[in-house]
């Protein structure tokens, strides 16, 4: 990549236009996204320079900073170019992202068909299924034979996002089925379109959320999937690439939330200073509120503190283990709802279960917690004559605070999607916080009944 970057700047310093016209047309797309990267004061120019076809291949893969920042330099006739050349489901994404003003202009470049397509496009909700939709498709008719389908694929399949699936629709555009080009090609000609069809379509609703689309795909080998309208009128299609980004911003998105951060929605390094910092103080600000509960239980019990002053010695422990093992509990639960594995109808059997494995996590760390504390006593007095009873305490209070971390992590983000609040925002800093708040009143509930009237 060096090399390739500095001979680019050897020819930009040589103001050789052609020269560069043709390094850039011999490189693959992916070559010159890498370019406008390292280079991206000469962005647009790279962009002005290429052929209309290349252009708008280099253009499609940039992120949405840098085809702002192109738009805005490049010339007017480059513009309608790239925009009229653009795929209806990646020109709505980047209509999308700009302001009101700066669509209306771009759609001035458009003509009279894409902007009515755009427009419609863009009246979806943002996260809709409507959103990801193309127009690009090839549908027949029930009626036709195999021989006219074939024709008809041959004189509109190029202009099509995919032709591995063909739609069937009635007169009025009602999806009736989908069939796939193999079983097309493996018929004789004169086979009926209706002799192909088995009835079993899979379609989405354009008013659907994209996360649900991302499931459907998930669960179905398709390369794409019809959309219709609650009429189910065929509104377009979706295909995978679109649903793979999706998927992926999604995921960024959740593990964002599940670290205790606000989704950034935008690459980490082009985040401002400022924006990065407000997106992480409110979280940080909740959850300091939060740990300063534990200095108010920590007082609650500031009277058996002083006497048995060896408890405090396993408050780190304590808190940390159940704070642990909430946030796997969280972790797992959040993503085998993103998955799907899990839905709100499994809470009680997903409660079953971490009861159990709290039970025997915490039986786990109990027995190792007591082990230590007896091994220290062969050789020390720090535990004093009642080790037993402390390592009992800590013991007893490892398995019932992990039990409680493991049930808040699994039920918190079941009951955050019940509420209609994102499972995410059940963030592993947040169960973490508030174990080590219930894990202290626990631990010592547990020590005042033990050790009273022997050392409290």
């Amino acid at each position: 990549m060096e090399e390739m970057v500095e001979q680019v700047e050897l020819i930009l310093e040589q103001e050789d236009d052609a020269a560069l016209q043709e390094y850039l047309n011999n490189l693959n797309i992916s070559d010159v996204e890498q370019l406008i990267d390292e280079l991206p004061e000469h962005g647009p120019k790279f962009i002005e320079i290429l052929s209309v076809n290349r252009a708008v291949n280099v253009f499609r893969i940039l992120d949405f900073r840098k085809q702002e920042r192109i738009i805005k330099k490049i010339s007017g006739g480059k513009v309608a170019e790239i925009i009229n050349g653009l795929p209806p489901d990646d020109r709505t994404a980047l209509f999308s992202e700009l302001h009101g003003d700066a669509v209306a202009k771009l759609i001035l470049h458009l003509p009279p068909a894409d902007r009515r397509e755009a427009l419609s496009l863009l009246g979806y909700e943002e996260d809709s299924v409507g959103r990801l939709m193309t127009p690009d498709y090839i549908a027949v008719k029930k009626n036709w034979d195999v021989n006219r389908v074939l024709s008809h694929i041959r004189r509109f399949g190029k202009n099509s996002e995919t032709i591995d699936v063909i739609y069937v629709v009635d007169d009025n555009r009602v999806l009736l089925d989908d069939i796939r080009i193999r079983e097309i090609l493996l018929v004789k000609p004169e086979t009926s379109v209706s002799d192909l069809m088995d009835g079993r379509l899979i379609a989405l609703r354009a008013s659907d959320p994209q996360e649900e689309a991302i499931n459907t795909f998930r669960m179905n080998n398709r390369v794409a999937l019809p959309v219709v309208d609650d009429d189910n009128v065929l509104l377009g299609i979706v295909t995978v690439d679109d649903i793979l980004w999706i998927a992926n911003e999604e995921y960024t998105e959740d593990i964002q939330k599940i670290g205790g951060t606000e989704a950034l929605d935008e690459p980490y390094l082009d985040v401002s200073l400022f924006t990065l910092v407000k997106k992480r103080v409110g979280w940080l600000v909740i959850l300091f509120l939060g740990e300063m509960l534990t200095a108010t239980a920590m007082g609650f019990f500031e009277k058996e503190i002083e006497k048995a002053v060896v408890l405090a010695l396993f408050i780190p422990l304590i808190i940390s283990s159940g704070g642990n093992s909430g946030s796997q509990a969280s972790t797992l639960i959040i993503q085998a709802m993103a998955l799907g594995e899990v839905t709100l109808s499994d809470w009680w059997r997903v409660m079953r279960r971490e009861l159990m494995a709290g039970l025997m996590l915490g039986l786990v760390l109990g027995c190792i917690g007591f082990l230590r504390i007896y091994a220290w006593s062969l050789f020390s007095d720090i535990y004093g004559p009642h080790w037993f009873l402390v390592g009992l305490t800590v013991g007893i209070t490892l398995i019932g605070v992990v039990l409680w971390g493991s049930l808040s992590g699994s039920m918190l983000p079941i009951l955050l999607k019940r509420l209609g609040a994102d499972p995410a925002t059940s963030s592993a800093p947040f169960v973490a916080t508030l174990v080590d708040v219930t894990g202290l009143v626990i631990y010592f509930s547990i020590a005042v009944m033990l050790l009273r009237g022997i050392m409290l």
